[in-house]
C-alpha cells in the first residue's frame, strides 16, 4: 500500500505544480500579474511573452509526461 500512496501522492504534487504554471502564466499574460521594475520602464509586453513561455511550455510538459506514461 505505501507504494500506491507514493504514487498517489506523485500524481497530486504533479497535477498541482501543473494548474499553479498555468494560474501564474495566463495571469501575467492577463496583466494581473506583473514584474513591477518591468513595467515601470513600460516593458510590460516583456510580462505577457513570459507569460505565453510559461503557459506553452507547461502544456509542451504536461503532454509529454502523459505520453510517457
Amino acid at each position: 500500500m505505501g507504494k500506491q500512496v507514493k504514487n498517489i501522492l506523485n500524481i497530486v504534487a504533479w497535477a498541482t505544480g501543473v494548474i499553479v504554471s498555468l494560474a501564474v502564466g495566463f495571469a501575467m499574460i492577463g496583466g494581473s500579474l506583473t514584474i513591477p521594475w518591468l513595467d515601470a520602464v513600460g516593458a510590460g509586453i516583456v510580462t505577457v511573452i513570459a507569460g505565453w513561455v510559461v503557459v506553452i511550455t507547461t502544456i509542451i510538459s504536461a503532454v509529454m509526461a502523459i505520453l510517457k506514461q
